[in-house]
């Protein structure tokens, strides 16, 4: 299953070049996995109440075409691995059928003192 984010590129975005800020799309990339988990019903606010967090442990990237101001975008999300104690996703930044961006993100859960931590059943459930 694909899940999917439109973004625009506003001015805010750019850098000097009039392209896409490189951080920005990390922020892009988290943005979309945040709406994913909401689109699947975890809540995150009881996820911190109960005393766990989501916490990127790994991000690979790939810039590939710079994106500009106003450009329409669209982030792909793909979880490629779930085990009992980590996500690994494939993430795409794309305007039109162009990959701007590719990036392979490993999530973890940990406690509310850095502790790594199970992903709840119920969760590896969801993703199954």
């Amino acid at each position: 299953m694909t899940h999917r984010l439109p973004i625009r590129v506003y001015y805010e975005d750019t850098d000097m070049a009039g392209i896409v800020y490189y951080a920005n799309y990390l922020r892009y990339i988290e943005r979309a996995r945040s709406d994913w988990v909401r689109g699947l019903g975890i809540d995150q606010k009881q996820m911190k109440e109960d005393g766990y967090v989501f916490a990127v442990r790994r991000v690979e990237a790939d810039y590939l075409h710079p994106a500009r101001l106003d450009d329409e975008l669209m982030v792909e999300t793909v979880v490629t691995q779930v085990t009992g104690a980590r996500l690994v996703m494939d993430q795409t930044v794309k305007c039109g059928d162009e990959t701007l961006f590719h990036a392979i993100v490993t999530v973890v859960v940990i406690t509310e003192t850095g502790h790594p931590a199970r992903l709840p059943a119920n969760i590896r459930l969801m993703l199954h």
